[in-house]
């Protein structure tokens, strides 16, 4: 394995770069602070790739709960099919 990346790293950057853009933003509104894009995406390429239910994503990605609601809101909203 390469110094410095993770055996979690499932995008590279150039598949990181063709995406990005149809993700959601950070929105500037007080909450709950905004989790990275990209660490949402691959908890959720890692979820259904190991075929593990939602509360077994390891912590690495953030928590599951978040990593589900990412997923349950891009696919409600048709941003998976536009990444595909």
């Amino acid at each position: 394995m390469l110094p410095g990346v993770s055996r979690f790293q499932l995008l590279s950057d150039e598949q990181w770069v063709l995406i990005e853009g149809l993700l959601p933003v950070r929105t500037g509104e007080q909450g709950r602070p905004f989790s990275g894009a990209r660490l949402m995406v691959e908890g959720i390429i890692y979820r259904y790739r190991c075929g593990i239910a939602w509360r077994d994503v390891p912590a690495v990605f953030g928590p599951w709960q978040t990593i589900w609601t990412w997923q349950r809101r891009m696919a409600g909203d048709g941003t998976w099919d536009a990444m595909l």
